[in-house]
């Protein structure tokens, strides 16, 4: 008899992603394994698939270690904690889930643009210290919103994410404008919840003519190899009172630079989900009036974590139907 396979997963998966693995015929082991032991107890309990997040980091040491391991997964998009090429140079198949998470990251990109329009994220730490004996002197420094509907927003990296994020624009009313290295135009489809939508073409620009419209921007480009997508000049380069987003990854935008055009004006606003040193963000970060802030949690829905746990169910029994 053909005894179950054994998954770790090793970041949490979600219960529609034990189920389809449990139907499939294997055991889902959910149990935290210290980054240390990884190797180790894979060897031990001979597991066969290792399921992470962003937390457990999958390098050369487990990959060597673990002859018996034939797949590792990643739940979400950025692979940047798995060696993956060097995985798939030694017959192991590697796997993510790109498009299980782009609505929710695209949506909590809306909620820091609307934080940041309209002051949520200083209004919200203020109010508790002063609404009662301020309310007026409140009142009158939040007095100044503005609205997002008519302005221009600017998406750097229009892959998925930055697609799922022109829909929520185009809903609300405004221009939409992207720049990408590799893509020269998509096609959004804005559906609406009763079964009707729209097609919208979205060509692509440079970088540099984004910068001279864009009213907001926001950025879903992948970790960068070297240097910073926005930095000094970049942020020269951008509107006066301009609002930047980002829920992509840490250091692509410089934060010494970010807060010293915060600081001058130049920058209406950030907000930011991930930082360049997490998991410890830089304190003059966290404590900035013009920063409304989140701990990497573009993701981390329980719609987009189902839908995770399913795809990666279903990539994960067709892969090992195929070998059995």
């Amino acid at each position: 008899i053909n005894k179950r396979m054994k998954v770790l997963a090793n970041d949490g998966i979600s219960k529609s992603g034990i189920k389809a693995l449990e139907k499939g015929g294997f055991e889902v082991i959910t149990t935290k394994v210290a980054q240390e032991q990884v190797a180790n107890y894979i060897n031990s309990n001979d597991v066969s698939v290792l399921l992470v997040r962003s937390a457990t980091k999958v390098r050369q040491d487990i990959i060597d270690n673990c002859p018996g391991l034939k797949i590792i997964g990643r739940g979400g998009v950025g692979m940047d904690n798995i060696d993956v090429d060097y995985a798939r140079a030694n017959g192991k198949h590697v796997i993510n889930t790109p498009a299980s998470s782009s609505e929710s990251v695209a949506e909590l990109v809306f909620a820091h643009l609307f934080n940041g329009v309209r002051f949520l994220h200083d209004s919200n730490r203020n109010m508790p210290l002063e609404g009662d004996s301020n309310f007026e002197g409140l009142k009158k420094a939040y007095a100044n919103g503005i609205e997002l509907r008519g302005k221009t927003l600017g998406i750097i990296g229009f892959g998925r994410i930055g697609q799922a994020v022109a829909k929520i624009a185009l809903g609300l009313g405004m221009r939409v404008i992207a720049a990408d290295k590799f893509l020269g135009k998509a096609e959004i489809k804005v559906d609406f919840y009763n079964g009707q939508f729209i097609n919208v073409e979205i060509l692509t620009e440079p970088m540099e003519d984004l910068f001279k419209h864009s009213d907001f921007i926001t950025l879903h480009v992948p970790a960068q190899e070297n240097g910073y997508v926005i930095d000094t000049a970049e942020l020269n380069a951008m509107r006066d009172n301009v609002g930047i987003i980002n829920a992509s990854r840490g250091g692509i935008i410089n934060e010494v630079a970010l807060i010293e055009a915060l600081d001058s004006g130049k920058v209406l606003f950030a907000g930011l989900d991930v930082f360049e040193e997490e998991p410890t963000p830089a304190v003059q970060v966290l404590m900035h009036p013009k920063i409304s802030l989140t701990p990497h949690i573009g993701g981390a829905t329980l719609e987009a974590q189902d839908r995770i746990g399913t795809e990666l169910a279903d990539q994960i029994i067709s892969l090992l139907k195929v070998e059995l």
